[in-house]
């Protein structure tokens, strides 16, 4: 039976983890689950490597946005190897989010920068055709720059984050901390979620109309409990025991008009406590909806995608989630690429366990940064690592 490892605590150590026969010439020496091989699929991309998407000719399309651009990239053999690579869009400020569109000769690829959202005409050679901004006036900068987009036949998602840790702009008048949905012209709006730190993609769950998306959880939040100033309880955890394990990553269905706790209240209604005077605390509560599937602390979910295909045995439905690594833990957590599972009869989450682990037994070395995944045509996933700025093909062993 395989281990199933609780959500809210860090990975164990796991033992005999690299097996050469599961990890392809160029990859690191990632523990892979058995049943399973990590791949390269393209590499030399120079600065960075963050989101992955896929057309329908299979064409692959990686997001750069400190070079300002989005590069294409095409595997002409069909061996899972990307052997091209071309820009595709230059000049972008911050592309990240992507999605792509299928339509009449070739369709688009959709895209979320610093401060926007544009699509860029996909000609049938795979080139760039026009690129038409259609939103221009979203919160640009801070320490959330990021710009999920998800689209849908009456219009598209995305999301906007905190401009730093836990500010209150919830509740200033900013269109930051929320989701928004706009017309496909960009030209109306509506308030979809509130409550949001940090969503960085956004995506409608197979055979639903539900939204979903990784939310991250805020930093330091043992600080106003003077952990920092209290005597070492455990040499493995020092002064920040609390903030080690607290708040939980969070996996949300985003509902219209649904408040998921952001700054104020963090995993299953927990208020930090830089907000315990509020008069409204426990109202805020109360209102807030709880995560369907909670990651460990500073995990960083980054990018992810549902599974829609019959590749993967049983995987059909769960999603697989792109765990960046932390970097607000004494001790590295995350860095890994977990399967969670949903059930067939609830479309619940209820568990999930690695699938591509990018640690070193002893948990001390970094061994990969996976950033997003996505599915391709024929059910294999790819995943972006942008510490050894490379994408990976994950199939079956």
């Amino acid at each position: 039976m395989k281990p199933l490892f609780a959500a809210t605590l860090s990975l164990t150590l796991l033992t005999s983890s690299f097996a050469a026969d599961r990890v392809g010439p160029g990859v690191p020496a990632f523990w892979v689950r058995p049943g399973y091989k990590v791949t390269l699929a393209a590499e030399n991309f120079g600065r960075d490597v963050r989101f992955v998407e896929v057309d329908d000719k299979g064409r692959l399309y990686v997001s750069q946005p400190t070079q300002k651009k989005i590069v294409q990239l095409t595997d002409k053999d069909g061996d899972g190897v990307f052997e091209t690579k071309a820009d595709f869009v230059t000049d972008r400020d911050a592309a990240h989010g992507m999605q792509f569109v299928s339509g009449d000769s070739g369709g688009f690829l959709w895209f979320g920068m610093n401060g926007a959202v544009c699509k860029a005409k996909v000609n049938d050679d795979g080139s760039a055709g026009e690129v038409t901004t259609v939103v221009d006036n979203l919160p640009a900068g801070g320490g959330h720059w990021w710009r999920a987009i998800c689209v849908v036949a009456d219009g598209f998602y995305t999301s906007i984050g905190d401009s730093g840790n836990m500010t209150a702009e919830e509740f200033e008048g900013s269109d930051r901390q929320k989701i928004w949905k706009y017309s496909l012209d960009g030209k109306s709006r509506k308030l979809w979620s509130t409550g949001v730190r940090n969503t960085e993609k956004l995506r409608v769950r197979p055979g639903t109309d539900e939204l979903w998306g990784a939310d991250h959880g805020s930093d330091n939040f043992g600080a106003p409990y003077g952990e920092r100033d209290a005597p070492k309880a455990d040499s493995s955890l020092g002064k920040q025991a609390i903030t080690d394990k607290m708040p939980p990553e969070e996996f949300n269905h985003y509902v219209e008009g649904g408040f998921y706790g952001h700054p104020f209240i963090v995993g299953d209604r927990v208020p930090r406590l830089e907000f315990r005077d509020r008069p409204d605390i426990a109202v805020l509560a109360a209102r807030t909806i709880v995560p369907a599937y909670k990651g460990g602390a500073h995990w960083a979910n980054n990018g992810w995608t549902f599974v829609s295909k019959d590749y993967f045995p049983d995987a059909k439905g769960d999603a697989f989630i792109a765990y960046h690594g932390s970097w607000n833990s004494q001790v590295p957590v995350g860095y890994h690429i977990q399967r969670v599972t949903f059930d067939k009869e609830t479309g619940q989450p209820y568990g999930g366990y690695p699938i591509v682990r990018m640690l070193s037994d002893d948990n001390k070395t970094v061994l990969g940064r996976p950033c997003d995944v996505v599915e391709t045509a024929d059910g294999s996933l790819l995943f972006s690592d942008d510490k050894n700025r490379k994408v990976y093909r994950l199939s079956k062993e």
